[in-house]
């Protein structure tokens, strides 16, 4: 285990702290606005069991919002973002570049202890939230709408309606996403090194942060 890239984590957090990161198993679903930057902080952070799982390709329109380059349009999104980690970090990420179904989750969630489900559909979405359930897997979903945001452990997740899905343009501010993404990330970490499950919202507009009651 180096520690040497994550100094300042490391201080922020002590060793034992990041001890835990580094050895805890994680999948995370999806590759978009959320998910790539997601994985990208956690790795940052000191995570190294990570895995990342999205059939998507890179397109023009992903690049304001997501940790891509022009350079990787038409690309797989799971894979491009598992080699920036490799060359950054050295950091190997466990790349799933197919859909998720209910036909192959339990082997795309095998060996996980916590799932993340940053998908962008109302049906991928119940699909993971029923396996976790059923499994007793601990499972986080983060979500975006408009100007709000999300940030729900699987006790107290409700699927948006299936009326919502798979539209692909809707508005998105990157701030918003960067957002989400700090505060998920800092959940995660909370639950990994406290056992701490925190729920929250967030609203761009008047940049509040605040604990989400069920």
């Amino acid at each position: 285990m180096n520690l040497a890239q994550f100094f300042h984590e490391e201080l922020n957090r002590s060793k034992t702290t990041m001890k835990k990161l580094y050895d805890f198993p994680l999948s995370i679903c999806g590759a978009g606005a959320l998910g790539a930057n997601l994985c990208e902080n956690l790795a940052r952070s000191g995570f190294s069991q990570l895995r990342l799982i999205d059939k998507d390709r890179i397109e023009e329109r992903n690049l304001s919002t997501q940790p891509y380059f022009r350079t990787d349009i038409g690309a797989q999104k799971a894979k491009i973002v598992a080699n920036n980690l490799y060359r950054a970090l050295g950091t190997k990420v466990d790349s799933k570049t197919e859909e998720l179904t209910t036909g192959n989750i339990i082997k795309l969630l095998s060996n996980t202890k916590l799932v993340i489900d940053v998908f962008d559909n109302s049906k991928s979405r119940q699909i993971v939230k029923d396996f976790c359930q059923t499994n007793k897997i601990d499972c986080l979903h983060v979500g975006l709408a408009g100007n709000y945001a999300e940030i729900i452990w699987n006790e107290h997740y409700r699927v948006p309606s299936p009326n919502q899905d798979d539209i692909c343009d809707y508005p998105l501010a990157r701030n918003l996403v960067i957002l989400a993404v700090v505060v998920a990330s800092e959940t995660i970490i909370t639950f990994i090194d406290k056992g701490l499950k925190e729920n929250f919202t967030i609203t761009l507009t008047d940049f509040a942060i605040k604990p989400y009651l069920s």
